[in-house]
């Protein structure tokens, strides 16, 4: 069960997406369904009945928040506690519990911690941009036909910008790269992940800002700008093989007007696809043991986060979810 994305905090799609009815997710080959239970306090269970196997995400949300399976109509709480099941009123509702996956809703996002059962002694690792009520915030999801580490290596990048993105945010650079420029790229650990900058030929405003890196799957950079806050972040959510959702946030002090997320939104947009059918075309899709490509002194950053991958997350998983048939991983279908 969640096949190579075991036991960590992970954004799943932005919290307003859940409504009243049930959304249907995949994350990390596993079906999920989210929705609302008591007090509108967002809940999620592993997409299956325990009864017969049917999806509970085709069902509906009861007044009183517990979920209906759309078959025989059992009713499970956002503890995935059977609270009724019609026409047996002598059945052991304690024997019949679905299964709960952890959830918190933070940063206009809804998370979820990839293993059934209680909540975890840790909390998401959000970062601070993502909760600041002063700054305003834009969300873009896409989905890419990639495996989440190649996306996520691609979002650490910084060799990259001045040639996939030379008619956007690369465009500055761009003019001040000679035959014999040199990319210096410091890097350093943090308690949840790292934290890396870089510049070109040691000029200031060759400055790519500070990156960083938050464990399993967040990337946030921070632009320069003289007195103002600007970062953008990019959870890369693993959908499947070759599937990944990107969340793409910006995080702003200045600009604050509704009416210009539109715009902001359409820039990261573009961003996005100039990388797209880059990191789509990596073979083999999924990152490698540093070994097998060819890497030099700018690689440092991605060769740290494919160190931390390799170790912590490829080829774990936490067990089978009572013959549920694998997915793909976090499309939404609702």
């Amino acid at each position: 069960m969640f096949e190579g994305f075991v036991n960590v905090w992970t954004p799943v799609t932005r919290a307003k997406r859940l409504g009243r009815k049930p959304l249907a997710v995949e994350l990390a080959g596993e079906r999920l369904v989210f929705f609302r239970g008591s007090g509108g306090r967002a809940a999620a269970l592993v997409d299956r009945c325990p009864h017969r196997g049917v999806k509970l995400s085709l069902g509906t949300v009861a007044p009183d928040g517990c979920l209906e399976c759309p078959f025989h109509a059992w009713r499970f709480d956002g503890d995935g506690r059977v609270r009724e099941v019609p026409l047996n009123p002598d059945a052991r509702l304690a024997a019949f519990s679905a299964q709960r996956v952890p959830v918190r809703e933070l940063g206009g996002l809804l998370w979820a911690f990839t293993r059934v059962g209680d909540d975890p002694a840790e909390s998401p690792a959000v970062p601070e941009a993502l909760v600041d009520e002063r700054l305003a915030r834009t969300y873009v999801e896409v989905d890419w036909d990639a495996h989440w580490s190649r996306a996520m290596e691609n979002m650490l990048d910084s060799p990259h910008v001045p040639f996939v993105h030379r008619r956007t945010i690369g465009r500055a650079v761009r003019p001040l790269l000679g035959p014999r420029s040199q990319m210096t790229v410091r890097w350093e650990e943090t308690d949840r992940g790292f934290r890396a900058t870089s510049s070109v030929d040691g000029r200031p405003e060759a400055e790519g800002g500070t990156l960083e890196f938050v464990r399993p799957n967040l990337m946030a950079l921070d632009i320069p700008i003289p007195g103002k806050v600007f970062r953008i972040h990019a959870a890369c959510v693993p959908i499947g093989e070759r599937r990944t959702r990107m969340i793409l946030i910006g995080a702003r002090s200045f600009a604050r007007s509704p009416l210009l997320n539109p715009l902001f939104n359409w820039v990261n947009r573009r961003i996005a696809e100039e990388d797209r059918p880059v990191v789509e075309s990596s073979d083999p899709s999924e990152v490698p043991p540093p070994g097998a490509e060819a890497s030099v002194a700018t690689d440092r950053v991605t060769l740290h986060f494919r160190k931390y991958y390799l170790e912590r997350m490829r080829g774990s998983t936490s067990g089978p979810t009572n013959g549920a048939p694998r997915g793909a991983a976090l499309r939404v279908l609702a």
